[in-house]
């Protein structure tokens, strides 16, 4: 049987990297070809490449396409490709709409798979829950599109330009993706371990008590990409697939601190409620982004992890 190729788009960021981890944990009899693309991360390469050391990494610009071509001479076109790619931080989006536009609506990306002979690869991408206008709880696929702010803005305009162009693809409306540290670790801050963080030094902190998402376990988004790699491979049916990718609980900021705090033992008087309209972030911000995932666990039969088991996987406290 062929090995089948596999192209994480994004490979050094914290997801891109777990997902690679995984993929290349795969022991049966046709383990996956690996390749990723990186950007600006370049320091976070050695330790991938040690840990993934038949994988093959390509410098990419996503603005540009500069690169892509030295992927399908080095490594082929590939079954499939997860483009965890983006310019996620909305206050940075908000600043430059131009950058984020070019960067998060995969252009480049999709007229290089365009220009093979077989257009047929999976495209696995990540979207976000920021594409609705969070004015209610437990949005569904199917439900509007109105983004608040020009990061969700970006991020509709890539579903769109997929939906419109490419024949086989699987695009995750993911909320915030938490978890443990990846092998390189990234710079950004991680929801979790800030939150243990500030609430260790044993000082008020102020959380938002009105603002609302689903945070989804990271090991929970990489099965349900394996899973869907897994569906292509073994059926063959190209799919043209939307899914709200969440966990099971809709939690307030309050709320994930509060379950922070009890599982550590911290003293829960250490959390001050205040409201988000209180604090100027430079971007609006969706009040109430939490998604019904039902389509999800119907899709895939899979179960996301409970917020609270998350937390205690993700620091290490099981």
């Amino acid at each position: 049987m062929e090995t089948k190729r596999v192209l994480v788009v994004g490979g050094t960021g914290y997801l891109g990297q777990h997902v690679l981890l995984s993929l290349s944990r795969i022991k049966d009899s046709a383990p996956y070809d690996l390749a990723f693309t990186y950007y600006s991360n370049s320091n976070l390469l050695e330790p991938l490449l040690d840990a993934i050391p038949h994988s093959h990494a390509f410098h990419v610009d996503l603005t540009t396409g500069d690169g892509f071509q030295s992927i399908a001479s080095k490594f082929g076109q590939p079954h499939a490709v997860v483009n965890c790619a983006a310019l996620s931080v909305p206050r940075v989006c908000e600043k430059d709409p131009d950058a984020a536009m070019s960067i998060n609506v995969p252009c480049s990306l999709v007229n290089w798979l365009s220009s093979f002979e077989e257009r047929d690869t999976l495209l696995i991408h990540l979207s976000t829950d920021q594409v609705y206008e969070g004015v209610k709880s437990f949005y569904k696929e199917e439900d509007e599109t109105v983004p608040v702010n020009v990061y969700g803005k970006s991020k509709v305009g890539a579903e769109q330009f997929i939906s419109k162009t490419w024949p086989n693809y699987a695009i995750l409306r993911s909320s915030i993706i938490f978890g443990p540290q990846t092998i390189s670790p990234v710079q950004k801050s991680l929801p979790i371990q800030w939150i243990d963080g500030v609430l260790s030094k044993k000082e008020q902190v102020e959380f938002f008590h009105d603002e609302f998402r689903c945070p989804v376990y990271v090991k929970d988004v990489v099965t349900i990409i394996l899973s869907l790699i897994n569906k292509w491979i073994i059926e063959g049916k190209q799919m043209k697939l939307l899914l709200n990718v969440g966990g099971p609980d809709r939690v307030s900021r309050v709320q994930m601190a509060e379950t922070v705090a009890h599982v550590r033992g911290y003293n829960t008087s250490l959390i001050k409620q205040v409201s988000a309209s209180s604090v100027y972030r430079g971007v609006s911000s969706p009040a109430d982004i939490s998604m019904d995932i039902s389509k999800l666990i119907q899709t895939l039969n899979i179960s996301p992890t409970s917020f609270r088991d998350g937390v205690i996987l993700t620091l290490d406290l099981a």
